[in-house]
């Protein structure tokens, strides 16, 4: 991490100090932030020391950073988005240039100046959060990779300073040498002098090019152990990119990681830098060696070798840092990434990390699917729509580097001779479109300071369908190729696809729930969801097919259910998202439980206690719950209800179901069975706030219709709850639709109850035509009758003399239970 992001995270008290260190004209501070690597990379110091010259160098070399500021700023712009941040570096830039044009060296004092009192302040506030946080005795050690690499670049910065100075000595030596022999040569041919004069001269000249030889040496020596200090890195860096694409392929099926390029962009940036000045030195050394050489000179047999070896290790390193850093994914109809379909439009991106550009040359990516393909007999080739090349842009130097981001682009299939519309045609192979994979590839001509190279990065292998009804199982291939193999190239998985053991797929289902509704998958549920797909007696190294997973029905769904286990799976998956996902990350839905264990837990609590599982019988995704009752001896009995899918529960959701819940029965007042949610939570405190509000009726307000609400019931197993045609409630047109076209919605599973406290509805069967209303006998003094009929709930304008007679009427009719 620079200096200056050190700072930019620094608490308001000692930023404060640097907003002080930065309130006079000295540099301001724009100039600071746009250009904080470049300046901090710079010795100014030794500017101030030594060389005066160095100091009018970088001050101009300042000026035309600012101007590259400032048009990368005007051509990326759009509606002057970006006016005032052009006006201020405008401003700064006269100011500086006013300011120290004829004294640059006083620049280099006041960064120098500005640079120490920054790291002043850090020390100090990096003091103050140690004494703040008193760390354990035990604490672990940051990881040694990252250590190394921070060590290894400051190391490889100051050896190239020093080789550096060794070379500008280097040339100072040999600019005296070479005055000194063309001087004695040129006395030799015009006057020579005598024997013990030129032996002295000689002496004096052979000492000069030992000297020479000997400071040549040294450069080669340091040259070498930079070379080797950059292997070393190499590797360290190498390590840390396959660690991120390791994360970031996690992070493509639903794991947390961290995959920001933020710290090895800096690193293979700063390394890049150390390697091109080393490179410009190696140049300096052949154009020495051009004008001053001898028969032993070590630069002879060394520098070419050592300019291959450095040229090599900078391809190297450009071509592992060309990374993609988004895969491949559709905003819609599909969030999951890799999983893409024809016709519909989805984005990639792909980053270089060294962020090195020659002004003069455009970095042009193209874009390719299935480049290198090989023995790809049966596979469908694509074409890729809209552009195919972009150009590599810096959008915002201290932030995304090189970026290039194909945004809106889509895939077209080939259409070869023969094949039909939507089939594979001649071109049939033995996989299904679900198990092809494809690769899309990026390549990019790089030049930069004379270094040319080619580089080429690919995407994690994408699955291609056409269909919105195979994009389930095309993520299903997607999980199983990242759970299994480890090269990104074999596109031909499927063809022999391995299998996984019970402990890889475990941990993949529980990150499936955890990314799609923020709760994982407990011990309990692994192991019911294991058993079904395994039997029993399954453990971590059960294995489990491709086949078993994605393709053949599980061995223990009920009764001939014909779908795969992550069909189910998915399904409910999705009836989460969309029906149930605040009562599932609250804890409220068990789940994934056996019958067996089902009825273990419950046995052993008190009547009504329920929870709240998945139907296995549901390939879209189903829900219920299950509840116990004890008959006179004491022996628990279980009831299930009939699953609730998606569509049901888009009308009804799942807590007012189970607030208005109620099971019919002959000659047994309707009641709600669902008392106290698993382990022993009462139902209303469970789902209180969950429900929906619920308007009581006012019998006292004038009003056409009174208010109605959709409620599910239960009948005893072969009852039909048939209301007599004269006493049914008139029902939207939208709900006779719903159960001409859905046999779910019938009159016995759905019940729609008008708050009137006078209207009942028979549970029995009537042979005869029933009167207005059936209801069971009752007398008229009965308190809880009394009660409806109280006076203030009636209206003025009925007359005392019909109310005894209504009162009499119903005290002779026999009615079914009321609800």
């Amino acid at each position: 991490m620079s200096q200056w992001q050190q700072i930019q995270i620094l608490d308001k008290v000692h930023m404060d100090q640097i907003d002080f260190l930065y309130s006079d004209d000295t540099l301001p501070m724009e100039v600071r932030q746009y250009l904080a690597y470049w300046i901090e990379e710079q010795n100014w110091s030794q500017a101030i020391e030594l060389d005066p010259s160095q100091a009018c160098c970088l001050f101009h070399t300042m000026l035309s950073s600012l101007d590259d500021q400032i048009g990368r700023l005007a051509l990326g712009e759009e509606n002057n988005a970006n006016m005032l941040l052009k006006h201020n570096l405008r401003r700064s830039k006269l100011h500086l240039s006013s300011k120290y044009q004829e004294h640059p060296q006083e620049l280099a004092i006041a960064i120098d100046a500005l640079l120490r009192q920054e790291r002043a302040i850090l020390s100090e506030a990096f003091s103050a959060s140690q004494a703040s946080v008193d760390p354990p005795s035990d604490s672990p050690v940051p990881t040694s990779h990252q250590h190394k690499i921070e060590e290894r670049l400051m190391e490889m910065h100051k050896t190239i300073q020093g080789l550096k100075c060794s070379i500008e000595q280097h040339d100072d030596l040999q600019d005296n040498f070479d005055f000194s022999y063309r001087t004695h040569k040129h006395l030799e041919s015009t006057t020579p002098a005598s024997g013990p004069v030129r032996a002295k001269m000689i002496e004096k000249l052979q000492s000069m090019l030992n000297r020479l030889n000997h400071f040549r040496q040294e450069i080669l020596s340091q040259i070498h152990e930079l070379l080797g200090r950059s292997d070393t890195l190499r590797d360290l860096l190498l390590k840390e990119v396959s660690a991120w694409q390791n994360r970031q392929r996690l992070v493509c099926i639903g794991e947390k990681c961290d995959t920001s390029l933020g710290r090895l962009e800096e690193w293979f940036t700063k390394s890049a830098e150390i390697l091109f000045h080393l490179l410009h030195l190696i140049k300096m050394l052949t154009g020495m060696y051009d004008k001053v050489t001898y028969q032993t000179d070590p630069l002879k047999g060394q520098l070419p070798l050592l300019m291959k070896r450095l040229q090599e290790q900078i391809i190297c390193l450009l071509k592992s840092a060309f990374v993609v850093e988004v895969q491949p994914k559709m905003q819609v109809p599909n969030q999951r990434p890799l999983v893409l379909r024809t016709n519909h439009k989805f984005s990639v991106r792909a980053r270089l990390l060294v962020k090195l550009v020659d002004r003069n040359n455009s970095l042009e990516v193209k874009i390719d699917i299935d480049r290198d393909a090989t023995n790809l007999t049966g596979f469908r080739r694509f074409n890729i729509l809209t552009s195919s090349t972009k150009t590599l842009m810096m959008d915002d130097p201290q932030k995304q580097g090189l970026v290039c981001d194909f945004k809106y682009i889509t895939l077209k299939e080939q259409k070869l001779s023969g094949s039909g519309k939507g089939n594979k045609g001649i071109s049939e192979g033995s996989l299904s479109v679900t198990e092809e994979l494809h690769i899309i590839t990026f390549t990019l001509d790089y030049c930069y300071r004379g270094i040319k190279c080619q580089l080429q990065t690919s995407t994690l292998p994408v699955v291609i369908v056409s269909n919105a009804n195979q994009l389930s199982s095309a993520w299903a291939s997607i999980l199983w190729f990242i759970m299994l193999s480890r090269d990104t190239k074999n596109q031909l998985f499927f063809s022999q696809s391995p299998t996984a053991t019970w402990a890889q797929l475990s941990s993949v289902l529980s990150c499936q729930f955890s990314a799609a509704t923020m709760r994982g998958l407990d011990n309990h549920q692994l192991k019911m969801l294991g058993e079904k797909l395994c039997g029993p007696g399954v453990n971590s190294q059960s294995t489990i097919t491709w086949e078993q997973f994605s393709k053949e029905a599980t061995a223990s769904s009920p009764g001939n259910n014909n779908f795969s286990f992550w069909t189910w799976i998915d399904g409910i998956l999705l009836l989460i998202q969309e029906n149930l996902l605040q009562l599932w990350k609250d804890g409220r839905i068990m789940g994934f439980v056996s019958r067996k264990y089902e009825q273990r837990l419950l046995k052993k609590k008190r009547a009504g206690t329920f929870l709240i599982r998945f139907s296995e019988s549901t390939s879209s995704g189903g829900i219920t719950f299950t509840w116990v009752e004890f008959n006179n001896d004491g022996v628990p009995e279980f009831n299930s209800v009939e699953p609730y899918t998606r569509k049901e529960l888009e009308f009804l959701s799942l807590p007012d179901i189970i607030r208005d819940y109620q099971r019919l029965a002959k000659e047994v007042i309707p009641e709600n069975p669902l008392l106290y949610l698993y382990p022993d939570i009462p139902r209303d405190d469970a789902f209180g706030s969950y429900y929906k509000e619920r308007r009581e009726v006012s019998m006292t307000e004038q009003r056409m219709y009174l208010n109605r609400r959709l409620i599910r019931v239960s009948t005893q197993p072969g009852e039909t709850q048939t209301p007599d045609k004269n006493e049914l409630l008139p029902i939207s047109n939208g709900l006779v639709d719903d159960e001409l076209q859905n046999p779910e919605y019938k009159a016995e599973n759905c019940l729609l109850v008008k708050e009137d406290p006078f209207l009942c509805q028979s549970n029995e069967e009537q042979q005869e035509p029933s009167l207005l209303f059936d209801m069971p006998h009752l007398q008229v003094d009965d308190p809880d009758f009394q009660s409806l009929l109280s006076v203030e709930n009636i209206s003025n304008d009925i007359p005392g003399n019909e109310i005894e007679d209504l009162m009499k009427l119903y005290a002779k009719v026999e009615v079914g239970p009321c609800l």
